[in-house]
């Protein structure tokens, strides 16, 4: 413990940044969202206290902290404005391929073919006769392991 008291009595900038960088790489692991911020905050006091401002370590505490919560509830707002709605959730990739188009990669037999849509292919329905392979289709729903699917127009 007093290696480290030591080494921020002669240079706070690298407790800072190693706080950060500990911060990000634990965000990165886990991709939470949360972390983010607080490693941006702990960089911003680790490059004031690079550039010589001597704050001493409860304001630094203190403005690591302000930083945290400003930077988490403006990203909230941002998300808010940019994305007002949960749906579909990024995370979710098999609701995100509603609506998409898809090619046909196999021919449709008895209702049944395989398609391809965001970088997978999958199994597919359709009502009716299917198009040849190389026509899209749009993805209506999923079933299972199988998309259900349109005719294009």
């Amino acid at each position: 413990m007093d290696a480290i008291v030591d080494i921020y009595t002669a240079q706070p900038f690298w407790i800072w940044l190693a706080i950060g960088v500990i911060l990000l790489a634990v965000e990165a692991a886990l991709s939470t969202e949360w972390l983010l911020w607080p490693a941006a905050a702990a960089g911003i006091v680790a490059v004031l206290t690079a550039l010589g401002l001597r704050l001493g370590f409860a304001f630094e505490v203190g403005l690591f902290a302000a930083l945290t919560v400003a930077a988490t509830l403006m990203s909230r707002r941002l998300i808010q404005r940019v994305n007002p709605s949960d749906k579909p959730d990024i995370n979710d990739r098999d609701a995100r391929l509603i609506g998409q188009r898809a090619r046909v990669v196999a021919p449709f037999v008895e209702g049944r073919g395989r398609v391809f849509v965001s970088g997978s292919e999958w199994a597919a329905e359709i009502e009716g006769a299917g198009p040849p392979v190389g026509d899209s289709v749009i993805v209506e729903r999923l079933d299972g392991p199988s998309l259900k699917v349109r005719t294009v127009g």
